[in-house]
């Protein structure tokens, strides 16, 4: 739970760098607003009216539309802050455009009286009730113009946003699930490991807990799901003695990390189970033991390519076995944190004699670089 609760607390973060993206929704909001408002004086100077009218009008529409606007961007904020249901918003947002709307009307029917060309059409006996009326109806229309240039798009990009943080957070939370399930997995088996050493050579059971605390020390360390790939290879190689102290004679290791990959960070414990799986189905199914080869290099400069080798009997035809939790995982958290990332088990054609039988099995791992620059940036800090 622990785990969980780390990697979803690193959403909101995430949160804050998407509503970035908003912050150019004003302008195109404001360019929207104008452009619609001098269509439509274009479109009543066109239709016969003087350009005095006109004029006068545009003077109305720059004092009462953003006062509009902006009481309705007030009373949005608000209803927003007090989870006010959708029908009950609706309510208000057309009292307070039109409460605001009828004011500005019967001012204009009372600055009508004095200077008649503010009208776009002489209205005789343009009364106050009227002008009430006339602004009503306005305010209802420039609060439709404000949904569309406002609450309109703020409303898709809070829905787009809301939907990345549940993407997110659904990540985060299958993350720390498979990392909760992999960990007791590994610690299981090697504690099997470590029994087989207690009534047979107790000194060397002993050493070998000792190892396995600092294993687990590693693995349970809480404060990033990434590692560098150099203290990843490290950890394996602590996990090899292991395992080599048990099948002493049966088992070898061979290891060939490219120096410049050193620095790339993968999720915790991500080659653990291809290696594992190498030992338990591959080497130590050959007859007098086997040899497991760690790879990795950059392919082709534009991905990174983790290859995990035995000299077994070879995988037999088919998908990833049911049962086999810690390859699943690995295949799942590869999903999650690098787009365009593969695990492919594959048989190792056999060096004797140029026949079609297979001499092992290869578990690659290939991340485009790209995928682990964004988990990188993501990432945050690894240890």
């Amino acid at each position: 739970m622990h785990a969980l609760h780390q990697s979803v607390a690193s959403v909101p973060a995430k949160r804050a760098r998407v509503r970035v993206s908003l912050s150019g929704q004003p302008f195109v909001s404001v360019s929207v607003v104008l452009f619609i408002v001098l269509l439509q004086s274009t479109n009543q100077y066109l239709s016969g009216a003087e350009a005095a009218r006109v004029g006068g009008h545009l003077c109305f529409l720059a004092v009462e539309l953003p006062s509009v606007l902006i009481a309705l961007g007030l009373t949005y904020r608000a209803l927003k802050r007090q989870h006010v249901g959708a029908t009950a918003a609706v309510v208000i947002t057309v009292l307070v455009a039109g409460v605001l709307g009828a004011g500005f009307g019967v001012l204009l029917s009372i600055v009508s009286q004095r200077f008649p060309h503010v009208m776009l059409r002489p209205i005789a006996n343009f009364t106050m009730a009227r002008g009430a009326l006339y602004g009503f109806s306005l305010g209802q229309f420039h609060m439709g113009l404000w949904a569309l240039a406002f609450a309109y798009p703020f409303a898709i990009d809070e829905s787009r946003t809301r939907d990345l943080e549940a993407k997110q957070l659904r990540s985060a939370a299958e993350l720390a699930r498979l990392r909760a399930h992999l960990e007791p997995h590994f610690l299981l088996n090697t504690l099997n490991a470590i029994a087989g050493l207690v009534t047979e050579e107790p000194r060397e059971a002993r050493r070998l807990i000792g190892c396995l605390g600092d294993l687990l020390r590693d693995a349970l360390h809480d404060d990033d799901e990434l590692q560098t790939l150099h203290a990843q290879i490290a950890w394996l190689q602590r996990y090899a003695a292991i395992l080599q102290a048990r099948h002493a004679g049966s088992l070898a290791f061979e290891w060939d990390i490219a120096p410049d990959t050193n620095g790339v960070l993968l999720p915790r414990l991500l080659l653990q189970p291809l290696v594992e799986n190498a030992v338990k189905h591959g080497a130590l199914q050959r007859p007098g033991g086997g040899k497991v080869s760690v790879r990795v290099r950059w392919a082709d400069g534009d991905k990174l390519e983790c290859a995990v080798e035995d000299d077994g009997p070879g995988a037999p035809p088919g998908d990833v076995r049911p049962e086999a939790f810690g390859l699943r995982a690995s295949v799942r958290r590869l999903e999650l944190k690098y787009p365009g990332a593969s695990i492919t088990l594959e048989g190792i054609p056999s060096a004797q004699g140029g026949d079609t039988s297979v001499g092992g099995t290869r578990a690659r791992v290939e991340i485009p670089r790209a995928a682990l620059e964004i988990g990188m940036a993501n990432g945050g800090a690894a240890s």
